[in-house]
């Protein structure tokens, strides 16, 4: 079967003079077409950096990384889309300019683009804002264009790194459930970073919980709560027996009483 993400034994070690600092450790794993897959680990263990070796902006120590049923070559970029954790819109574009921008990178004619810009901003509430500026839109706002943007790029596979760990609290409760209603429309492959154990149970159809550096695999949950979701999840007794079994992988031992 062809996943739209493999990845094969891969391992990072980032070397400064004398010293190294061993990252990803024989990490394997697989994103299915349509799935959408969360990493959950320990603040520092490797999460952005498997992002950036899939992207194409670090290369692996070893290991492979196969997008389709096509191996990527090291620094091989422009195979995925991608969101970061803040918005990273093009100060100097409108908000519409934004999105047509990403449509005409994916082929679509500039006045097919412009046009359909408009009807996508419409779909997501901000065709008011259309002629403003990033600087003027409020931060949950921005993330709106910013995955807009990714949705739209023609990739296949979607990279979301933490993109509501910025918000506040509320904005993003809303952010989730305005992604998780957009995505449903998509089905978009998508593997996706968080630290919000909530957040990865109520967006995601498996979740890989890695361990701290040099990161491994150490569990994959699959996640048992029928599409479409909402907050209503939260008072499941499944979902807080899953919130605590990821807790108590991500708690180290000795913050348990245990032994280091």
């Amino acid at each position: 079967m062809t996943h739209a993400l493999d990845v094969v034994g891969v391992s990072k070690t980032f070397a400064s003079g004398r010293t190294s600092k061993a990252v990803l450790d024989d990490v394997s794993f697989h994103v299915k077409e349509g799935e959408f897959v969360s990493l959950i680990g320990p603040s520092g263990s490797g999460k952005s950096t498997l992002f950036h070796l899939i992207g194409g902006l670090e290369k692996a120590n070893a290991g492979e990384i196969r997008i389709g049923s096509r191996r990527i070559a090291p620094l091989e970029r422009g195979l995925i889309s991608y969101m970061p954790q803040h918005a990273s819109l093009l100060p100097w574009l409108s908000v519409a300019g934004n999105i047509e921008m990403a449509l005409e990178i994916a082929g679509i004619d500039r006045m097919e683009a412009r046009q359909s810009a408009r009807q996508w901003l419409a779909r997501i509430g901000l065709e008011r804002d259309a002629d403003s500026y990033p600087h003027a839109l409020s931060g949950g706002m921005q993330q709106r264009v910013s995955f807009l943007r990714a949705l739209l790029s023609p990739q296949p596979l979607m990279c979301l790194d933490e993109p509501f760990g910025s918000l506040d609290a509320l904005t993003r409760q809303h952010m989730q459930t305005w992604l998780l209603s957009l995505w449903e429309e998509d089905r978009r492959s998508v593997l996706f970073i968080t630290h919000s154990i909530e957040e990865a149970l109520l967006l995601s159809d498996r979740i890989l919980v890695l361990s701290t550096a040099p990161a491994k695999v150490i569990r994959e949950i699959m996640v048992p709560f029928p599409r479409p979701r909402g907050e209503q999840l939260w008072s499941d007794p499944v979902f807080n027996e899953l919130k605590r079994e990821i807790y108590s992988l991500l708690t180290p031992a000795e913050s348990k009483g245990g032994h280091s």
